[in-house]
């Protein structure tokens, strides 16, 4: 196969090139920057339909793998923003795909809309911009594709890894907070996570069975509790981490809510509704019984010098 990664210079992206190429196939990679290893650079959030079909001619498989970061607040109303950056790209892209005969497709999703099918009386994508994106992402990405092009979408976790000095968005902080004297706490719930090389193998594997399935992707379930106390001892200062009662973690996010309501401004996870995800237990299952601490330590023991 020839596939065509999107996001080819990015965490993800950079393992599913690396796994395309392992597995004999070739890849060729678009990025909205110049890198080393980045064949074309190209803005796909902007680019026409015609444009896009010049990078795809010659492809098998297009893989879709850039993303919104979905905390940072934004002056109201944001939909159109998330729809900008999420949805209308993807739309662009399939239509170029399709039109160019391409016969296979992955988009890097998110694991809340696994979380929306299973638990509709939470109505996340009616309360979470972010989420409702996400859902309207691969519905409409599918529709452009049409039945001739099969398009799979991951549902991503926590992605935990590393490619060159591209880490997760969130590694920063955390290992920060890891490495400072400041106590470690943590609500109940937990979480999903994967590392970023499993992620390039599901996909790749979607690829070469031009799949059209919604995969939910998981390595390991981890509690938050659990997560942070890994992290902690990844960079060297293992330590207890406290309980941060549920109590508290709702006032606080409601008191987020509230003054962003104030400053008329919104994020893309609405904070006033976050706690019934953040105090959930966000597993997955079946998982793939891939040991995580490999990615976990290669996430961490050299973030403080890189970042």
């Amino acid at each position: 196969m020839r596939i065509l990664v999107v996001g080819g210079s990015g965490l993800i992206g950079s393992h599913v090139v690396d796994v395309l190429r392992e597995r004999g196939h070739a890849a060729t990679t678009v990025a909205r920057t110049a890198r080393p290893g980045v064949d074309h650079v190209v803005d796909v959030g902007s680019a026409a339909v015609d444009a896009l079909r010049e990078l795809l001619a010659g492809h098998d498989g297009v893989v879709y793998a850039t993303r919104t970061d979905e905390q940072r607040p934004l002056p109201k109303p944001i939909y159109p923003v998330f729809r900008r950056d999420n949805v209308e790209p993807v739309v662009r892209l399939f239509t170029a795909a399709r039109r160019e005969g391409l016969t296979r497709g992955v988009i890097m999703g998110s694991y809340y809309t696994h979380f929306d099918r299973l638990h509709p009386q939470l109505r996340l994508a009616a309360r979470h911009t972010y989420i409702r994106c996400r859902v309207e992402q691969a519905r409409e990405g599918r529709a452009a594709a049409g039945p001739d092009l099969p398009v799979a979408v991951l549902e991503l976790p926590f992605v935990f890894g590393r490619a060159g000095d591209r880490l997760p968005n969130w590694a920063g902080p955390l290992d920060r907070w890891a490495r400072s004297r400041t106590p470690l706490l943590a609500p109940a719930g937990g979480t999903a996570a994967a590392s970023a090389r499993s992620v390039a193998d599901i996909a790749v594997d979607a690829l070469e069975q031009a799949s059209g399935a919604d995969i939910p992707v998981a390595d390991e379930n981890l509690t938050w509790s659990d997560m942070i106390a890994r992290v902690a001892e990844a960079v060297g200062r293992r330590r207890r981490v406290a309980r941060l009662p549920a109590g508290a973690v709702k006032a606080a996010l409601r008191l987020g809510g509230a003054l962003q309501a104030l400053s008329r401004r919104e994020s893309g996870v609405n904070p006033t509704h976050f706690p019934d995800l953040l105090l959930a237990e966000l597993f997955i299952e079946p998982t793939s019984g891939r040991p995580l601490d490999p990615a976990l330590r290669e996430t961490f023991t050299e973030t403080a010098s890189t970042g």
